[in-house]
């Protein structure tokens, strides 16, 4: 489908609707859209402002923009309240300081998913995971 002027608006409002729901500032997302057999793949990533690294927060997938953003609302609402809170302490080759992050996520494969997104597998080491009690 190609976008239309009324449907970036509706974009930008989904994405402003998504970005106050989470209180992240718009500098610290990026929200990546991919095209894959038909559909549109989004990738919301996350940029830790203390340590400039990016994490997936979530993916979703649909017919367009909209749909795909849509779903991610629907997440950010419904789904991400119960899942699972972990804490991981990791350090990237280069880097000399332990950092730690917080993921929600099913479990701790996809928690990890979300650590290493876009990155060589290699170029961060894990020290812990931690399941983090529900409130």
């Amino acid at each position: 489908m190609t976008e239309t002027p009324d449907s970036r608006v509706d974009i930008a409002h989904l994405q402003k609707q998504i970005q106050d729901m989470l209180g992240v500032d718009s500098d610290h997302l990026m929200f990546e859209y991919k095209q894959v057999d038909g559909l549109i793949h989004l990738a919301l990533v996350t940029i830790n402002p203390r340590h400039r690294q990016s994490f997936l927060f979530h993916q979703t997938r649909g017919v367009d923009k909209i749909d795909a953003l849509k779903k991610l609302v629907e997440y950010v609402k419904q789904t991400r309240p119960s899942e699972n809170s972990y804490t991981i302490q990791w350090r990237s080759k280069d880097g000399a300081d332990l950092q730690t992050s917080y993921f929600s996520a099913r479990n701790i494969y996809e928690a990890l998913d979300k650590l290493y997104y876009g990155r060589d597998i290699n170029a961060i080491t894990v020290y812990i995971v931690k399941l983090n009690p529900q409130a």
